[in-house]
C-alpha cells in the first residue's frame, strides 16, 4: 500500500506497519522525522500514489493489520464505534480520526458494501488508522449480538423512534452504530440494539454527516462518563 500526505506518512513510521520506502519532494524532505527519503519531483509522487494530494511526501508501507473484533471489548469500561455499511473513504477516514483522538477502544466495520482502509482513509484519518484498532466482520448485526454476549449495551444513532443521546448510562462497555451516508441504519441492525438515541436537531436540515455526528456522540459519552464519576459517592 502506498501512503501519502504528511500526518498518514509520519504515523505509519510510528504504527504498527512496516515501511519500506519512503519518497519526498526536495522541499519535504527537510521535515525532521524523515530519515533519508528518496527524492521525487511531485510528478513522480502523483504517478506513484495516484493522487496529486500527496503534500510531497508517500511511503511504500505492508498490509493493514485489521484487528480481531473479539479484542475490542476486553477492557470493562470499553467504547467502541460500529459503522453500517458507510463507504465514504474520507467520512470513515474522519470517523477513525475522532475515535482515535476520543481513546475508543476500536471501530467495527462490515467487510462487504463498506470503506475499507485505504490510502485514501489514511490520509483522511491523519495517520489515525496506524493507532486506532480496527476489526472488520461478516455481520455487523451478528456482531453486535455477540457485543451484547460480551456485556456490551448497543445503542444506535438514529432520527427515529430515539430518546435523547444525554438519557442513557453509558457506563460499562458500551457499542455506538452509526449509519450509512443516507439510509441510516439498516433494520436488522436497528433491531440489534439495546436503545436508540438521537442527537438534537434545531436547525433546518435532519441529519448530521457520520463523522460528526460520531464526534459529538462519542465525545459526549466521555464527558457523562466523567460526570459519573465526579458525582459518584
Amino acid at each position: 500500500m502506498i501512503v501519502y500526505g504528511r500526518n498518514a506518512v509520519r504515523e505509519a513510521l510510528r504504527g504498527r506497519r512496516r515501511v519500506s520506502r519512503v519518497w519526498a519532494a526536495r522541499n519535504a524532505a527537510r521535515e525532521p522525522w524523515l530519515e533519508a527519503p528518496r527524492i521525487a519531483s511531485a510528478e513522480e509522487l502523483t504517478e506513484l500514489c495516484g493522487s496529486p494530494d500527496h503534500q510531497g511526501v508517500c511511503a511504500e508501507a505492508g498490509e493493514y493489520p485489521y484487528a480481531e473484533f473479539a479484542t475490542l471489548l476486553q477492557s470493562d469500561d470499553a467504547l467502541v464505534v460500529a459503522l453500517d455499511e458507510v463507504q465514504d473513504p474520507q467520512n470513515l477516514g474522519a470517523v477513525c480520526r475522532v475515535a482515535e483522538c476520543a481513546g475508543v477502544a476500536g471501530v467495527v466495520i462490515p467487510e462487504r458494501r463498506s470503506a475499507e482502509v485505504t490510502p485514501a482513509v489514511c490520509k483522511a484519518s491523519a495517520g489515525a488508522v496506524e493507532h486506532l484498532p480496527i476489526a472488520r466482520v461478516r455481520n455487523l448485526a451478528d456482531y453486535l449480538g455477540s457485543a451484547k454476549e460480551a456485556g456490551a449495551w448497543v445503542y444506535g444513532a438514529s432520527a427515529e423512534d430515539a430518546v435523547p443521546y444525554d438519557q442513557p448510562d453509558y457506563r460499562g462497555r458500551v457499542v455506538v452504530v452509526f449509519g450509512s451516508e443516507g439510509r441510516g441504519l439498516r433494520p436488522r441492525v436497528r433491531e440489534a440494539c439495546d436503545q436508540l438515541i438521537a442527537l438534537p436537531m434545531r436547525g433546518r436540515l435532519e441529519s448530521l454527516n457520520v463523522s460528526a455526528a460520531a464526534s459529538a456522540v462519542v465525545y459526549g459519552i466521555l464527558q457523562f462518563r466523567d460526570r459519573l464519576v465526579d458525582t459518584a459517592p
